[in-house]
């Protein structure tokens, strides 16, 4: 059955119960009092909220620019779509709450297939406590998803705008592997089954840093962003944001052996620019850096130091020890 068979509405309504049948996992708002008022299915959804930070974050994925059918099937597209918007919220150190979902499909999509790309929703919505509680269709001549989050936490979030010189520079787990396993996707490139599993895995389902970034926050640390656009990239734009310049150290990137092993000359140029590895790039002094490592993910490590400079500058200080800049190659949506 396609769309054009069953029609906006009947489409809506088919994705309401869905979504109002088969949610699970737990309610994050529940702790600060949130109550959800009015669920998906009318003009708005609706809560009550208390004292709390409230966070809002949106992102859109477009067929044939963030995504194609070939290298990620309806499921995984769902989970992925929701996943960048849970990392933003993570980066923040928050957790997410109700999520509103617009779809723009050409009329001959197969319904089946929405209702693949909603059970991927569905399965991160349970894992991560996120609600789906409403959104819009359009009739569009490529596929879209627009995901629009809200979280919560209470304190300050952290900012990518307060990192300041001398600060160590840290990850909260093993780059690269998302870009590494497009590359194998999208190249046909022949790897180890089992690397081959956990780089697809890596690009198709990953699992943004949400407990990672309460627990950066409850360690003190204020400033943080997470790796969508690639290590450099986005080390850029958190320098820039904070007046600030960094140096990385290529000997200290962590990258996960089944990318070192499936790409042994791209690994580190993956690492610094693959992008869409979903985990958390934070800054703060030594002491506050050392106490925190050891409670982090498998692949944590401090990678770099911030350092006077144009704001915004990276350099790559060489396993040769010769220090290079480096220009910004990560995702671009208009470069």
């Amino acid at each position: 059955m396609q769309i054009k068979d069953l029609g906006e509405f009947g489409l809506i309504e088919r994705l309401n119960g869905m979504v109002t049948r088969e949610r699970r996992g737990p309610d994050n708002g529940a702790p600060y009092s949130f109550r959800l008022l009015v669920d998906t299915g009318d003009d708005t959804a609706a809560w009550a909220a208390a004292e709390a930070t409230e966070l809002f974050t949106t992102d859109t994925v477009v067929e044939g620019v963030h995504f194609t059918r070939d290298t990620t099937p309806w499921a995984d597209l769902g989970w992925k779509s929701l996943a960048s918007n849970i990392s933003d919220i993570a980066a923040m150190g928050g957790l997410p709450l109700y999520a509103l979902i617009t779809l723009g499909l050409p009329p001959e999509t197969e319904v089946a297939d929405i209702e693949e790309l909603y059970r991927g929703m569905l399965e991160i919505g349970e894992h991560y406590g996120v609600a789906i509680v409403g959104g819009d269709m359009v009739r569009s001549p490529v596929a879209f998803i627009t995901v629009a989050l809200t979280g919560v936490r209470t304190g300050p979030p952290m900012l990518r705008s307060t990192a300041g010189v001398g600060d160590q520079v840290a990850v909260t787990g093993f780059l690269g592997s998302s870009g590494g396993g497009l590359k194998l996707m999208l190249e046909g490139l022949p790897a180890a089954a089992e690397a081959a599993e956990y780089l697809r895995a890596a690009h198709r389902r990953p699992y943004p840093a949400v407990a990672e970034g309460q627990l950066l926050s409850r360690a003190g640390v204020g400033t943080a962003m997470d790796v969508s656009d690639g290590l450099a990239d986005d080390l850029s734009k958190l320098c820039l944001s904070s007046g600030v310049a960094a140096r990385i150290f290529a000997d200290q990137v962590p990258m996960h052996p089944a990318l070192r092993q499936t790409f042994p000359d791209d690994c580190l140029d993956l690492a610094l620019n693959g992008g869409e590895d979903y985990l958390l790039l934070f800054t703060a002094p030594e002491s506050v850096i050392r106490s925190v490592l050891p409670d982090l993910p498998e692949g944590a490590a401090v990678v770099g130091q911030i350092i006077e400079g144009q704001p915004g500058h990276i350099s790559l200080v060489g396993r040769n020890g010769i220090e290079t800049a480096i220009g910004r190659a990560g995702w671009d949506h208009f470069g």
